[in-house]
């Protein structure tokens, strides 16, 4: 963006008088037994730091009306239930707030204790390396362009790969290893413009604006998921408003669009959105040679048959294209580096909630579609690859959650999954890389059916009173590779020294199959075995404050089976997915090659977090240290390190709330280089020099300034946001320039600022 124009927008929405008013707003919502999602009724309910408060009906339900705008805290308390406090609670004029707050039993006994409000919520079932996040922590985290996947970086065991990228790299592993679910539905990437076979890309098409809350677990976590080895991100949206239609308006660093939702019955509402980049608007009348643009969507109904029995229907989805203007030879170079993608992806489903005595029941039936076409020309706009990839999967899952006393339950279910998966793919002559190595694919078609089923049972307990254990098992079967079935137990341990210290240990093997695309190439690749990671984790945590938490966890994961190259004798999988690929790193990640699962590493290392939430003094932040080693075995038997071994992360991220109308944040992210292999005089690459060398250190400051207002009915926001506000250029990568004859350093953008404006009605 100009300079002089940032300057005169930035002096526009911080001084125009607009008629703000001192309106009020409401807060209403619904508090459940967390394992029965049974209403509560007379749960007690005080607004900190004033006179309001209320208790639930009945029904569980609740509303605390004439609130002035602004940010609250709330805490909700029971009898024989622990405490919990919701905090960065926003209330406008615009929309009722609505919560749905679930209360865990106080079944740990701790004579002489008193129970404290427990403002960070305890997973059931998952004792280590879990963080829950609200919607607003991820709507004003800095330099997140309000970004479900961005707000996570500042969490320990979370790698930077680029700062353009979502790729999320979780203590060592590969960005293939992470799952995502919205409202319980498998997503298999949740980013525009992601890579085939991985999960990254540079943005997320998940509409913020519907997000309840995210729960995301970096290791250990229950059987409940499979096919996954590093990381499991929920994220679970909010049901439509049920007073009336209404809506927002945005415009962002990178989209506008148009969100509308409201009632459609006494006991039905919808939410809907659609957005669009505006990218290609930007770059075009920059002259800018690679033009991408994209479309998402994202509509829900919410059907609340009554207080026992709930249907909902969910489709998210984007359309993502890339335009290349080759208007000079220099353009035409410049683009033959680059592997374009056109893609359309979806993910749609409808599930159904049953509540029973003492537990309820889910049952999803889904379908979710990738469309790839990926193209690569050379400088004389022939091509160098083409793919056309379609991978649909339908899936129908079941679910049992059973509170089997008051200090246990038991959670149980399986899925069955039909794929289909399409591919053509051409290699016009046989493509050398720049180790000398000839991949032995010139063209690929293939169009086959394969399914999977997965079963999974969860059995969790409170034992002498302080002791909670957790044991866990699933069985995973996928009938297009030899050996089809993998068992994976899970075990984990919490002991209570006090109610403010616990120490924590978490195991289990988990699998992830191979990526339809790894399959295609040869016959011989059906011979893979899943890929195997056996995690351990030992952690405490202890909370400072009712509102400071501090935990410690060291973890250890041993790689079993990751497929290797036969032609490539360096090459482990593990060390590919990130970014775009292509022919600057050799097409590594598409697996066209004959492969076997003889790959082997681990990943271990050592995490520090200590976070505050915004309660009492309006100052939130988080804290993260992490030290970790990472190093892989391929095929030539020499332990090298990962290329995604990075070992020190620093990452603080922390935000003050002056009032009902200003706020200011700022992030601070410092890591070592990553991993990559040096170029020789002639651009060539050496094996004995493969992933020798460090990028230099990297680090970054962002800062965001947001300023509300608040009318009769409807409410405005707007943000400034400035990404590396002290202008390092970062190194992302290092490249040959066939054109200079000469190794480059690729770097990321420098000061990057934004303004974004929301307008709620």
């Amino acid at each position: 963006m100009n300079t002089k124009l940032f300057l005169i927008l930035l002096l526009l929405i911080l001084t125009t008088p607009l008629p703000a008013q001192n309106g009020t707003g409401k807060i209403e919502g619904t508090v459940v037994d967390a394992i029965t999602q049974e209403p509560l009724p007379g749960v007690n309910i005080l607004v900190l730091q004033t006179n309001f408060g209320g208790t639930t009906d009945i029904d569980g339900k609740f509303e605390i009306d004439n609130l002035s705008v602004g940010t609250y805290s709330l805490r909700f308390s029971f009898i024989g239930y622990r405490p919990i406090v919701k905090t960065d609670i926003v209330v406008n004029s615009a929309r009722p707030v609505e919560l749905k707050v679930q209360l865990k039993e106080s079944v740990i006994e701790l004579e002489g204790v008193t129970v404290t409000s427990g403002f960070f919520e305890e997973n059931l079932t998952e004792v280590n390396s879990v963080k829950t996040f609200s919607y607003e922590e991820i709507r004003r985290a800095p330099g997140g362009f309000e970004d479900v996947v961005r707000a996570l970086s500042v969490l320990p065991g979370v790698a930077k790969q680029s700062a353009g990228r979502n790729d999320l790299v979780i203590r060592g592993g590969a960005p293939s290893e992470n799952l995502y679910l919205v409202d319980g539905f498998v997503v298999p990437s949740i980013n525009h413009f992601g890579g085939q076979g991985s999960t990254g890309g540079p943005l997320s098409f998940i509409n913020l604006d519907y997000v309840k809350e995210t729960t995301f677990s970096t290791g250990g976590f229950s059987a409940f998921y499979g096919d996954k080895l590093s990381s499991v991100l929920k994220i679970d949206l909010r049901d439509g408003r049920k007073d009336r239609l209404g809506g927002k308006a945005l415009i962002s660093a990178s989209q506008f669009g148009l969100n509308l939702e409201g009632p459609v019955s006494d006991n039905s509402n919808f939410i809907f959105s659609i957005r669009r980049s505006y990218l290609d608007f930007l770059f075009n009348a920059a002259g800018f040679n690679f033009v991408p643009q994209y479309y998402d969507l994202l509509a829900k109904y919410t059907y609340d048959i009554d207080n026992k029995n709930k249907l909902s229907y969910l489709f998210v989805g984007a359309l993502d294209e890339v335009k290349f203007n080759n208007n000079d030879d220099e353009d035409i170079f410049d683009n033959a580096r680059i592997l374009g993608s056109d893609q359309t992806q979806y993910s749609t489903g409808i599930s159904f909630r049953h509540i029973f005595d003492k537990g309820f029941y889910n049952i999803n039936l889904s379908r979710s579609y990738i469309s790839f076409d990926s193209f690569q020309n050379d400088t004389l706009l022939n091509p160098i690859f083409l793919n056309k990839s379609k991978e649909a999967e339908n899936q129908l899952k079941a679910d049992v959650v059973i509170k089997t006393n008051s200090n246990s339950e038991l959670n149980f279910g399986g899925s069955a999954k039909l794929i289909n998966f399409d591919t053509d793919i051409l290699f016009p002559d046989n493509f050398v890389t720049t180790f000398g190595d000839t991949l032995p694919v010139n063209s690929l078609s293939e169009n086959i059916n394969y399914y999977k089923l997965g079963l999974f049972s969860s059995y969790s307990a409170v034992l002498f009173k302080h002791l909670r254990l957790n044991l866990g098992v699933r069985g995973d079967y996928f009938n297009a590779l030899k050996n089809k079935i993998y068992v994976s137990p899970r075990f984990s341990l919490s002991y209570m020294f006090n109610d403010r210290t616990s120490l924590n240990f978490s195991t289990g093997i988990y699998h992830q199959f191979p990526s339809y695309i790894w399959l295609a190439a040869f016959e011989s690749n059906k011979n893979l075995n899943a890929i195997r990671v056996d995690q351990f984790i030992l952690g405490l945590s202890h909370l400072l404050d009712d509102d400071i938490q501090l935990k410690v966890e060291g973890f250890y994961k041993d790689y079993k089976d990751y497929p290797a190259s036969l032609t490539r004798s360096y090459l482990v999988l593990a060390n590919t997915g990130a970014g775009f690929g292509g022919a600057e790193d050799n097409f590594s990640s598409f697996g066209l090659e004959r492969l076997v699962s003889s790959g082997s590493g681990f990943s271990r290392g050592v995490e520090l977090s200590i976070q505050k939430k915004s309660a009492g003094i309006p100052l939130y932040g988080i804290l993260s240290l992490t030290y970790s080693q990472s190093k892989f075995t391929a095929l030539d038997e020499i332990e090298r390190p990962g290329k995604y071994d990075q070992r020190w992360i620093l990452s603080f991220s922390s935000g003050y709330i002056f009032n009902n109308k200003w706020e200011a944040s700022l992030k601070f992210r410092a890591a070592s280089g990553s991993r990559y292999t040096p170029y020789n005089f002639d651009g060539t690459q050496s094996i004995a020099n493969y992933l020798t060398e460090r990028l230099t250190p990297t680090h970054s400051l962002d800062v965001r300034v947001d300023r509300r207002w608040d009318f009769d009915g409807w409410s405005l926001i707007t943000y400034i946001d400035i990404q590396n506000i002290y202008n390092n250029k970062n190194i992302s990568s290092v490249n040959w320039d066939a054109k200079e004859r000469k190794a480059e350093e690729n770097e990321e953008i420098g000061i990057l600022p934004s303004i974004g404006i929301s307008f709620e009605f």
